[in-house]
């Protein structure tokens, strides 16, 4: 299944650092709400721009069925189960349930494709259908809260405790404002959750049980014919899922986009009035119509960093036809401010990778070669980041970089002492040459001596000879 690209793991630590960013940020005054806790977060980027009581426990009502629903998309992800499954509804679909309960009227031993049980637990609100879902995904309803609680602890929730799959008041189902939103962001990742939720109305052929039923969204931010809840139409509306019960008070999960800011809006324990009209006034409702009207009006998306604009100058060994390249960023980055703030206030950080390295950027560089990052900063506040690309190319210098190789590689010091070790060699060879040679030559010198003595012996002795044969001859 295809998912919405919408959010990563990243968003979790936006969500924990706009949580602790304070809120004054000199723009009109956040409305006075009823709900007991509110959290209002950017689905982009997970800045929160209000909180109000989102790490106590609340009771989330049929708000349940978001971690229901998505515990069944991903069962059919993994393919433990078919969408279009026919399944049986068993006796244990009424669990937990009265007659006050919201209801699809499905009854036990009905038989509907799995994908109509989903549209009537997020549409209607149905909890027998929840019951009928649980089993047919981990075999008992049991087994499926289970998995709520360990998919919720998965997801990074800490004030999260499920006994049910629908919601029904128990003193150990809860929740927070800030586990909603990371459970529903997850859930917001899966394309039939998003189209599921905002589904007007879906018509249910008739089963075995049944004749044919048409489901009415209760949501009425995104329907303008409630039944329940009329009058809450709001521009730019996607989603999610309202709640009710006398102890978990009016609930609502709901998404908002206009002019690229995306919102979602977690409303817990929201009062009940009486409109000007004399009508009903919900304020799960009008609390998140503040919200989003607050937050529409005062922020807005606010280039921090052009890709148009040079950013700085790189150094670069072996250019051809340059010594640096300018750098700019790769994109546009942006973020979700407050109208007035000023950008020169957000503190840039470069970070160019080959100056942090200690490792000289070389040519050739291509042109978008990645050379760095920019980050921006405020308050402490991380507000994104976005590569540093190189604006042009820089080619080789063959000249540059044959002379430059030798210079680095003859002035490397394991180089050098080979080089002295080698130039010590040669001037002992040398020594070692000139004594032997000398030593050579004198032998020879006392052996031309010795020869020239011996000549001189041998014709002195001729001599003797020829002297004592004439004095013999006389006599």
């Amino acid at each position: 299944m295809k998912k919405r690209k919408i959010l990563s793991i990243l968003l979790a630590v936006c969500l924990l650092a706009g949580i602790l960013a304070p809120m004054a940020l000199a723009v009109e005054d956040v409305p006075e709400l009823s709900a007991r806790q509110a959290l209002l977060v950017d689905l982009n980027s997970g800045y929160v721009y209000y909180t109000q009581g989102a790490d106590e426990r609340a009771y989330p009502a049929s708000l349940t069925k978001i971690m229901t629903v998505l515990l069944a998309l991903e069962a059919v992800d993994r393919g433990e189960i078919n969408l279009k499954d026919e399944i049986t509804a068993g006796d244990d679909c009424m669990n937990g349930l009265d007659e006050e309960s919201s209801s699809a009227g499905i009854q036990p031993g009905e038989i509907m494709t799995f994908e109509n049980y989903l549209y009537c637990a997020m549409i209607s609100s149905a909890n027998e259908a929840c019951n009928v879902i649980a089993s047919a995904v981990a075999g008992s309803i049991d087994a499926f809260v289970q998995r709520m609680n360990d998919r919720a602890a998965e997801l990074g929730c800490t004030g999260t405790h499920f006994m049910n799959p629908h919601g029904m008041p128990d003193e150990n189902h809860y929740t927070t404002a800030n586990d909603l939103y990371r459970i529903t962001s997850e859930a917001l990742r899966h394309d039939l959750f998003f189209a599921m939720c905002n589904t007007l109305t879906k018509t249910i052929p008739a089963t075995n049980k049944s004749d044919t039923r048409t489901l009415q969204n209760t949501n009425g931010l995104i329907n303008p014919d409630s039944i329940i809840y009329p009058g809450y139409l709001y521009e730019g509306a996607a989603g999610v899922k309202t709640g009710h019960t006398n102890a978990a008070g009016y609930c609502l999960v709901s998404t908002a986009e206009r002019n690229g800011i995306r919102l979602l809006c977690v409303i817990l324990g929201a009062g009940e009035g009486t409109k000007a009209n004399g009508t009903a006034e919900y304020k799960n409702f009008t609390d998140t119509i503040k919200l989003y009207d607050w937050a529409f009006n005062n922020f807005s998306v606010r280039t921090l960093v052009s890709s148009t604009e040079p950013l700085c100058d790189v150094p670069v060994l072996y250019g051809s036809d340059a010594d640096r390249v300018t750098a700019h960023a790769r994109e546009d980055l942006t973020a979700v401010l407050p109208n007035d703030a000023a950008i020169e206030d957000y503190e840039r950080t470069v970070t160019i990778y080959s100056e942090r390295d200690n490792e000289p950027l070389q040519a050739p560089v291509e042109s978008g070669a990645v050379l760095g990052e920019v980050t921006i900063t405020k308050d402490g506040i991380t507000y994104g980041s976005v590569p540093i690309i190189s604006s042009y190319a820089v080619d080789l210098s063959r000249g540059a970089f044959l002379r430059q190789g030798m210079e680095r590689f003859f002035g490397k010091p394991i180089v050098l002492i080979i080089l002295l070790v080698i130039l010590a060699v040669i001037i002992l060879y040398i020594i070692l040459m000139i004594r032997y040679n000398r030593r050579k030559r004198r032998r020879a010198l006392e052996a031309r001596r010795r020869k020239m003595q011996q000549e001189q012996a041998r014709q002195r002795a001729a001599v003797r000879r020829e002297y004592d044969d004439w004095t013999s001859n006389r006599r």
